[in-house]
């Protein structure tokens, strides 16, 4: 007898109708599936087998042929056991129910209990968009499915509760999401612990303005991995849709928390230089989203900015630009959204100490060169500012008076990026930072005395045309938060004081 269920697969960030047909037929045992399946998905033969005998049901002694269709599409991960398991006991008559309007997803183990499975918030938008009404997903995920209204989402602690509710012996109440969609997780680290560095503090509130990215360079100990950690306080709180889209990153990458079935705060990625490329930009055999995805609508925090390989760094000068990363295999190809904000930090040489105006410097010259020299000069156009970090002075440090807090300064720039959500209204962009060169011409005039700074900036900083349209981006930031509609002269005097002027 044949019997058809219906699960999901995830190709890339988007799901994909799978039909598990289970065809039992007379011949010798066998137990036999097909259809591009991967190791783990081949390896549900024991699990089904187990689950179903130890569930109180007996295993079909004859031929079993599952197909996985579409053929051509691959097949991996153990999210496919449940449907399964449901189809073999459907195909041998063990038990009778309508699976039309349904999707199973779930692995089992051994004694029939269903456990968690990656990308289900993908796969609950696809059963949604494609009419389906029910959804069985494991009793850890039902939190997670719910996020897509319009389903009827029943979570399953077993198989025999599943089997149960599908004959009418005992039916199972939908799940019913009751966590608060508005709030946040606390701040870990408050702009108002962080002593000195106000200059500083007003470059991270311009870049968290625009959506801009961030260079902070100085001795070690100045506070910039402090900054770079206190930034997701200041930037604007997501909306559901954002919530959706970074939620839905983090469950193809299995990385959202069991507790947590939304991420609510925007992300704060700080990957170690030791992270290889496919860590870092996304890939691997089964490509899998990497940190400036997982980094998506947040904050990438490269530390130590020139240990981190040339190639790797170069690697991000694409997504930097085009704000989503493809990956392609000879299978083909997928590609991930990548619209983080870099925050970036680097020492001014090997020592850490040259130009410090207290410790001296043990490096040659030689030595400070070569260091500097490992991020590359494109890499360095694409940083709309370069902020220095000196050492903070005793005084400052034991003041007791504590400083401007997240929230105040988050509220200015909540408003400022509401500005821009009315300037890019009915367009993708979303911050001044997402603007192209016909974007730059239609929003950010200036003066013949601002077009004249701007002259004199080009000539004597030697600026390309990119650095030329970030600082009209960055120019019209300032006035964003000034709550100035047009961009003043003293708005580009302090974006072109963000450039980088140190030569060594």
């Amino acid at each position: 007898m044949l019997a058809k269920v219906t699960s999901c697969a995830v190709v890339g960030l988007d799901g994909v109708l799978i039909q598990v047909e289970v065809d039992i037929a007379n011949g010798l045992p066998a137990f036999n599936i097909v259809g591009l399946p991967d190791a783990a998905v081949q390896e549900a033969r024991e699990r089904v087998r187990a689950a179903i005998k130890n569930t109180g049901f007996p295993f079909p002694r004859t031929r079993i042929t599952v197909n996985l269709a579409p053929a051509d599409i691959r097949k991996a991960g153990p999210s496919y056991d449940l449907p399964i398991a449901i189809g073999i006991l459907l195909a041998s008559d063990a038990i009778m129910g309508e699976m039309d309007e349904a999707i199973l997803m779930g692995e089992v183990s051994l004694d029939g209990s269903v456990r968690h499975v990656s990308g289900v918030l993908p796969m609950a938008s696809l059963a949604r968009q494609t009419g389906f009404t029910t959804l069985f997903v494991p009793e850890i995920d039902a939190p997670e499915a719910a996020l897509v209204e319009g389903l009827q989402v029943y979570p399953i602690k077993n198989l025999l509760q599943l089997v149960d509710h599908l004959t009418g012996h005992q039916r199972m109440e939908a799940f019913e999401a009751d966590y608060d969609l508005e709030g946040e997780p606390p701040l870990t680290t408050d702009f108002a612990e962080i002593k000195g560095q106000e200059h500083v503090k007003r470059a991270a509130e311009v870049a968290a303005s625009g959506g801009h990215n961030l260079l902070m360079s100085g001795p070690p100990g100045s506070g910039k991995t402090l900054i770079a950690r206190a930034m997701p306080g200041i930037l604007p709180r997501l909306d559901l849709n954002e919530a959706l889209d970074i939620t839905r990153i983090y469950s193809v990458a299995d990385k959202l928390p069991a507790d947590q079935p939304l991420i609510r705060q925007r992300p704060f990625r700080a990957p170690h230089h030791t992270i290889s490329y496919a860590g870092l930009i996304g890939g691997g055999r089964y490509p899998k989203p990497g940190e400036i995805s997982l980094a998506h609508r947040g904050v990438l925090f490269l530390d130590e900015l020139p240990e981190f390989g040339a190639k790797m760094l170069e690697m991000l000068r694409q997504p930097l630009e085009d704000k989503v990363v493809t990956i392609s295999r000879s299978a083909g190809s997928l590609t991930y959204p990548a619209n983080f904000m870099m925050v970036s930090s680097m020492n001014p040489c090997p020592c850490g100490y040259f130009g410090d105006p207290v410790k001296e410097c043990t490096c040659s010259m030689s030595h400070v060169q070569r260091y500097q020299k490992r991020i590359s000069g494109p890499l360095l156009d694409r940083m709309d500012i370069h902020v220095e970090v000196p050492r903070i002075e005793f005084e400052k440090l034991t003041d007791k008076r504590l400083g401007e807090s997240s929230a105040i300064i988050r509220e200015r720039v909540e408003a400022a990026r509401e500005v821009q959500r009315q300037r890019f209204e009915g367009t993708p962009l979303k911050t001044n930072a997402d603007m192209g060169p016909g974007e730059v011409r239609q929003f950010c005039q200036v003066d013949e005395t601002g077009s004249n700074l701007l002259k004199s900036a080009m000539n004597q900083l030697h600026l390309s045309p990119r650095a030329y349209h970030r600082i009209l981006k960055l120019s019209r930031t300032i006035a964003d938060l000034a709550g100035s509609e047009r961009i003043e002269p003293s708005h580009i005097a302090e974006s072109i004081q963000y450039r980088p002027r140190r030569q060594v």
